[in-house]
């Protein structure tokens, strides 16, 4: 499928400048040069990022990192690259990674879409993540999620042919909006015969998550394979 243009003209996020702590200031000072990744480094290699040749996992928002630090270290057999543009939750998942010496999970602070649009390479990825993201659910702000079919165009050209986007939830109108897309997307379909699928066990339970469950909320996983020509 030809790359699809992408316009950037609504923000699916706020961002919130929250206060770091000692220990988070310290990591990004510290362990930033290295486990860090920056728009200007142009088109990422993540074969010599990572020194390997190995399944790459992008998450979407990691949010304070736990849980995308929790499957870098359950799974050391995969590569691992984070997104987030809050600092604080950046300087978190850089302390973990000092903590649990992950060698296989990198960093990014910045616009998601804009990284993917301009830093990462056709076909580059084996996974997607996306989890919890903000909602909107007021109907006037709908148009901010970032679950919309130019972005999914835009996910299905990085992706490996069988790649995965995996996307979680706690708002069921969200679900049913993010099926909606996929369905339609010619690039995609559900691994299940439904477009929700059971949580993988490989998926953390995350703060997000928890905070919704606490709501009473449900929690929906939608995994869909890139079946591109």
């Amino acid at each position: 499928m030809p790359e699809q243009k992408f316009m950037r003209t609504v923000r699916s996020f706020v961002l919130r400048q929250g206060r770091l702590t000692s220990g988070q200031e310290a990591a990004l000072k510290k362990l930033w040069p290295d486990f860090g990744l920056e728009a200007s480094d142009g088109l990422f290699d993540f074969t010599a990022v990572f020194d390997r040749q190995a399944p790459v996992t992008l998450e979407i928002g990691f949010g304070n990192g736990d849980s995308l630090a929790t499957m870098a270290r359950n799974s050391p057999e995969r590569d691992f690259v984070g997104i987030e543009v809050h600092r604080p939750g950046v300087g978190h998942i850089l302390h973990l990674i000092e903590k649990y010496d992950l060698k296989n999970l990198r960093v990014i602070r910045d616009d998601a879409v804009e990284i993917i649009k301009n830093n990462i390479a056709e076909n580059s990825l084996d996974c997607v993540q996306l989890f919890f993201p903000d909602p909107w659910h007021k109907k006037k702000h709908n148009k901010r999620r970032i679950v919309q079919p130019e972005f999914v165009s835009l996910l299905a050209t990085r992706l490996q042919k069988g790649g995965i986007f995996h996307m979680a939830t706690d708002w069921q109108e969200y679900a049913e909006h993010m099926a909606e897309v996929m369905e339609a997307h010619p690039d995609f379909e559900s691994i299940s015969d439904s477009p929700y699928s059971k949580k993988p066990e490989s998926r953390p339970e995350t703060k997000f998550e928890r905070r919704g469950l606490d709501r009473g909320h449900g929690v929906w996983d939608l995994l869909y394979r890139c079946n591109k020509a």
